[in-house]
């Protein structure tokens, strides 16, 4: 009976020495081999469809094969491996595409492989130039989209807002961030957003704050969160910055200011204002200067090229047009 009690006393004792948070380090480690499962199961399938179409491709430019055989071979292997699936004639087709778009293998083992293949397929069936093609490539993997966050991508041309349309930013950020035009863009799209057309300042910013996910994955994948209306005091006043974010590649605090209707020069001076405070009180010793990004509802590209092109304000202009912006880009490169 003694025995008994005691054993339901260590029981307890037991109980209450450990917590769930002691099965942490074992529970990382299962989650981690199941990532590395998945991810060399991808691998391998990636440079299987490439063999496969490297295989079609070599055999149907020698004339060896017709496209017909394609057919064949997708009932053939419909026949002989019953279960097999993604190797319709369809499919065989496109990695046929897949390797005629990178037949380069080292291409394959170094980037492609480190995507899905449904990855591939959007980016195969929606690019319409190399340069387009690689443009996604690497920022998917970078970003590491989902196939959904990918296709919103295409839907917002950003390769021609990024790569077209070059962001405004001033000399100073250049000089003192010289990776900052990579990073930037000249417009960011938030029809996430579904702001109404006579929305003001204050719709603008709990919208942003309210998808701040989806906001994070426009701006990019370096950009953390740091507050909302950030309290700045200088002398006897208080002052209140819209958003402002940390961006881990470049080490700097950026500051963003919202503006919902056309930029105006003017504003310049505020958010250079707000610069000088981040930097005096708020950025850590082995942090670089801040960078403010004044984001318009709309811009004139002469206007903002004359007010950067003097200014000592390590500042960006960008807009957020409306939703039908980037479709309107897209329609375009259809076109």
């Amino acid at each position: 009976m003694a025995g008994k009690k005691l054993g339901k006393q260590q029981r307890a004792t037991f109980d209450g020495i450990l917590s769930p948070g002691d099965f942490s380090d074992i529970a990382q480690l299962i989650a981690s081999a199941r990532q590395r499962a998945v991810q060399a199961v991808n691998t391998t399938l990636i440079e299987l469809y490439w063999q496969i179409g490297e295989r079609i491709s070599r055999r149907i430019a020698a004339a060896e094969w017709g496209e017909g055989v394609v057919a064949e071979l997708a009932r053939y292997l419909a026949r002989t491996q019953p279960g097999l699936r993604g190797f319709t004639r369809a499919n065989l087709f496109r990695m046929r595409q897949f390797y005629e778009a990178y037949p380069d293998p080292e291409i394959v083992s170094a980037l492609l492989r480190q995507l899905p293949w449904t990855h591939h397929l959007i980016i195969l069936g929606q690019s319409k130039r190399p340069e387009e093609r690689e443009f996604y490539l690497k920022l998917a993997v970078q970003e590491q989209w989902s196939s959904r966050q990918l296709e919103r991508q295409f839907k917002a041309a950003l390769f021609e807002r990024t790569v077209l349309a070059p962001p405004k930013i001033s000399p100073v950020v250049r000089q003192s961030h010289p990776d900052a035009a990579s990073v930037f863009r000249d417009s960011y799209l938030v029809e996430f957003l579904d702001l109404p057309p006579g929305h003001v300042e204050a719709d603008l910013h709990k919208g942003l704050l309210r998808q701040l996910r989806d906001f994070l994955i426009e701006l990019g994948r370096d950009f953390c969160f740091v507050g909302s209306e950030y309290p700045v005091q200088v002398g006897r006043r208080d002052f209140t910055l819209d958003l402002l974010f940390f961006h881990r590649g470049l080490n700097c605090l950026v500051a963003i200011e919202l503006k919902v209707g056309r930029f105006e020069p003017e504003y310049l001076g505020k958010l250079n204002f707000y610069l000088e405070t981040l930097d005096r009180d708020a950025k850590k010793p082995h942090e670089n200067p801040a960078i403010g990004v004044l984001l318009c509802a709309s811009k004139d590209d002469e206007v903002v090229e004359y007010a950067l092109n003097r200014s000592t304000s390590p500042a960006l202009i960008a807009e957020y047009p409306d939703a039908t912006a980037g479709q309107d880009l897209a329609a375009g490169k259809a076109a």
